[in-house]
Parts: structure tokens; C-alpha cells; sequence
């Protein structure tokens, strides 16, 4: 990769560290940055049981709850110029039924795991004045839905950390920023963990929306577009805050300045079957 600071696009190559590259969004990443010339370590919970390994990728374990394990992976892929928090859970409920242990597992994996590991990455970018940061978000944490209110808060968190954190790092020729997906056809529908009591006075409405979540994203864009988005906020001179990909991103965003809050709520609720 070329020194920061420079506009246009970067050159490719260099090393990228990918968190949940065993499949959907962050196996296509990895597999378009070898492509694309890069030297790529994946991250796995299990290296040896990847279903699907990508040629060229060279595969680390890593339990995002564990920082013991953040350490031994980010020691273990040394000097990296590309960072893509990918790795994550999904998770759906009424927010009264959440258990907490099971928000604080969300947190831990999609938050804490993912700035825990920024920071032992970043301080090498900024030393050799380089690097890119990219956290995958998803497009709810722009448009709230009910009855994933954990999910939203995390995904929300991590893009509050990057916007926050963006300033600090630019003079040093290292830019972070956060790509949101929309509706995703990855197969996330079958891994989603589900919470809803028995006798829940929500479910049928819970039920609704769950349904047409499904319907949304087995119909959404593909993980390679995702990929394709991500390696563009790599690759730019000067990368924005945010790249937004799927469910009409550009129409949507749009609208959404447009709108007032409530009006923006309302359709995102329309969306998913609920009135």
C-alpha cells in the first residue's frame, strides 16, 4: 500500500487481517483482497474446520470473547496494513425477553472483540503511517428495527467508535471507517440467535417481522457486492465515514434526509410487515 495522505486510489496490495473469513461476508472480503494482491490472514474460531477454505488465505483462530485470544491473533498476524472487523453475531428478540447474558456475548463478539483488536493493530499502522481500519456494520444501526434492538445497539456501537476515532488516526495516513450491509443473502437467517419466551404477548408480531426479515434477505445482495464495497473503502485515497450496500442504500439514505425520524421509522417497520 502507498503512504496516506494521497487522494485517488491506492495501490493494492500489503498485508489484511479479516475476522470471520470462514464464510459469507467475510470469506468474500478475503478472497477479493488475494485476488486484488494482498497477503491475508482469516480468522476462525476453528482453522482446521474451515468447510470451504480459500486458496491464498492463511487461516488464524480467534474467539472475539476472549482477549486472551485477541491477543495471541493479532501477535500471531504481526504487522498488517488492512484491518476488517467482520466477525459477528446476529441476534433477535422482544428487549424485554433478551437474556443479558446473551447481550453481553453480543457485545462482546461484535464490539468489544472488534475495538479490543483495533488496538493492537493500530499503533503499527500509525507507526509506519498506513492503514486501513474497515468496521462491517449493518444498516440497521442507521434504521433502528424492532425486535433487534441488541443487534442495532451493537452494530451502532461500532460505528459510533470509528466516527470518533477517524480523527485521530488521519494525520497519521490511517483511515477508519464502517461499511453497513443491507439485506444480505448469506445464509445469516439459519445462524441468527432467537429469543422469545413461551406465551410471549409479542410473538405474533415478533413472528411478522421475522419472516419478512428472511424473505428480505434471502433476497438481498450477494456477500461479493458487500466485498466489493469493503475493498472500495480500502482502496480509497480518502475513504468516507460510511459506505452503505444493499436494500436500494443510495434511494434510502436519501430518503432518510428527507424525512423526519418518525416518517424514516415508520417505513423501515412497513418494511419488515409491522404497522
Amino acid at each position: 500500500m502507498s503512504g496516506g495522505g494521497t487522494s485517488g486510489t491506492r495501490a493494492t496490495g500489503g498485508t489484511a487481517l479479516v475476522t470471520g473469513a470462514s464464510s459469507g461476508i467475510g470469506a468474500a472480503v478475503a478472497e477479493a483482497l488475494v485476488a486484488r494482491g494482498y497477503r491475508v490472514f482469516g480468522t476462525t474460531r476453528e482453522p482446521g474446520k474451515v468447510a470451504a477454505p480459500i486458496a491464498g488465505v492463511e487461516y488464524l483462530r480467534l474467539d472475539l470473547t476472549d482477549d486472551a485470544s485477541i491477543t495471541a491473533c493479532a501477535a500471531a498476524a504481526g504487522a498488517v496494513d488492512v484491518l476488517v472487523n467482520n466477525a459477528g453475531e446476529s441476534q433477535s428478540g422482544p428487549f424485554e425477553e433478551l437474556p443479558m447474558d446473551a447481550v453481553r456475548r453480543l457485545f462482546e463478539t461484535n464490539v468489544f472483540g472488534a475495538v479490543r483488536l483495533s488496538q493492537l493493530l493500530l499503533p503499527g499502522m500509525r507507526e509506519r503511517r498506513r492503514g486501513r481500519v474497515v468496521m462491517v456494520g449493518s444498516m440497521l444501526a442507521s434504521f433502528p428495527l424492532a425486535y433487534r434492538s441488541s443487534y442495532v445497539a451493537s452494530k451502532a456501537a461500532v460505528k459510533g467508535f470509528a466516527n470518533a476515532a477517524r480523527r485521530e488516526f488521519a494525520a497519521y495516513g490511517v483511515h477508519i471507517t464502517t461499511v453497513e450491509p443491507g439485506s444480505i443473502n448469506t445464509g445469516i437467517s439459519e445462524r441468527r440467535t432467537e429469543y422469545l419466551r413461551d406465551g410471549s404477548p409479542f410473538t405474533a408480531e415478533y413472528r411478522t417481522m421475522l419472516a419478512a426479515l428472511n424473505s428480505n434477505e434471502a433476497e438481498g445482495v450477494s456477500a461479493a457486492a458487500v466485498a466489493a464495497t469493503v475493498v472500495k473503502a480500502i482502496e480509497a485515497g480518502r475513504p468516507k465515514p460510511l459506505y452503505a450496500v444493499g436494500s436500494n442504500a443510495p434511494l434510502v439514505f436519501a430518503l432518510r434526509r428527507l424525512l423526519s425520524r418518525t416518517a424514516a421509522e415508520r417505513l423501515v417497520s412497513r418494511r419488515h410487515g409491522l404497522r
